[in-house]
């Protein structure tokens, strides 16, 4: 049992009644080594139906943290968390050195397919590059897509010199 007078969150937090039929929802743990936002943002759509319930909110967050995030969690001061608000805010800027970092479309223009790689395995990691772009532009897309195959192959050749593609 938690010693209410050490708990990082406020009294109203801590004394909140338990919501009835409630059932956990599985949840993928946060252990400290993981974009925070990402986390939140998974945390929130999985607890979508109890957006409303702060203090809720609140110590469902704390029982999905593990190992060293777990351990953060308890070094908080006494009633330092009054709000999810307030439990993001220190979460995220905790976390914030795992934040996954935004790439744009120019990012592309590093995906090169390799001399012994085949044609599928650049697919399919131009794929996932591209997937790491936040609303990536087609026709940038397309045209580092071509830039990224070698001269000697063949489609190579049917793009750039606009032979007829079948």
């Amino acid at each position: 049992m938690t010693d209410i007078s050490r708990s990082p969150f406020t009294d109203e937090i801590e004394q909140a009644e338990p919501l009835r039929k409630f059932s956990m929802p599985y949840f993928t743990y946060f252990k400290g080594d993981g974009d925070p936002d990402r986390y939140l943002k998974h945390y929130q759509s999985t607890m979508v139906l109890y957006r409303n319930k702060d203090a809720f909110m609140c110590k469902i967050l704390d029982t999905t943290l593990q190992g060293e995030a777990q351990d953060w969690f308890h070094t908080l001061p006494p009633r330092f968390i009054g709000s999810f608000d307030d439990l993001s805010l220190v979460f995220t800027k905790e976390y914030s050195s795992y934040r996954s970092i935004k790439k744009k479309s120019d990012h592309l223009f590093n995906v090169k397919k390799n001399p012994n790689e085949s044609f599928q395995d650049y697919v399919k990691r131009f794929k996932v590059e591209k997937a790491k772009i936040v609303k990536c532009d087609d026709s940038i897309a397309s045209a580092t897509f071509e830039k990224g195959l070698l001269a000697d192959h063949l489609l190579f050749r049917k793009l750039i010199m606009k032979e007829d593609l079948t």
